[in-house]
C-alpha cells in the first residue's frame, strides 16, 4: 500500500510533501501532485506537511476520494504519463494530468 494525494491538492501543489519525500515518490503534474504507488514507502512524512489534509494512507482514503487510488497509480501509466517506476522526478512538471483530474473545473484558491 501507499499514500494517496486526493482532489484538495489540485491546484494548490503546495510541494511541501515533495520537499521532504526520502524516496522522491511525489511527482508534479500540471494541477496536481501526484505519489508513485511503487516507490512510496509509507513513512507518512508526506501527511505531516500537506498544509490542505490532501494526503491519506490508502486504507484511509475517505469513501468520496477513494477514485484517487487509482488516479495515482494510472498518472503513471503509459496512457496517461508513460512515467512507470522512473526512480524519482527529476525535478520538471510533467505535463499531462489524469484525464479525470484534468476534466475539473478549475478552482481559483
Amino acid at each position: 500500500m501507499a499514500y494517496v494525494i486526493t482532489d484538495a491538492c489540485i491546484d494548490v501543489k503546495d510541494r511541501a510533501c515533495v520537499l521532504c519525500c526520502p524516496v522522491d515518490c511525489i511527482y508534479e503534474g500540471l494541477r496536481t501532485l501526484y505519489i508513485q504507488p511503487a516507490e512510496c514507502i509509507n513513512c507518512g512524512l508526506c501527511v505531516t506537511v500537506c498544509p490542505v489534509d490532501a494526503i491519506y494512507d490508502e486504507p484511509d482514503v475517505p469513501a468520496a476520494q477513494r477514485h484517487f487510488i487509482a488516479i495515482n497509480a494510472e498518472f503513471f501509466g503509459p496512457a496517461v504519463s508513460g512515467l512507470g517506476a522512473a526512480g524519482g522526478p527529476d525535478g520538471k512538471v510533467t505535463p499531462v494530468d489524469h484525464p479525470l483530474v484534468a476534466a475539473l473545473p478549475v478552482r481559483n484558491r
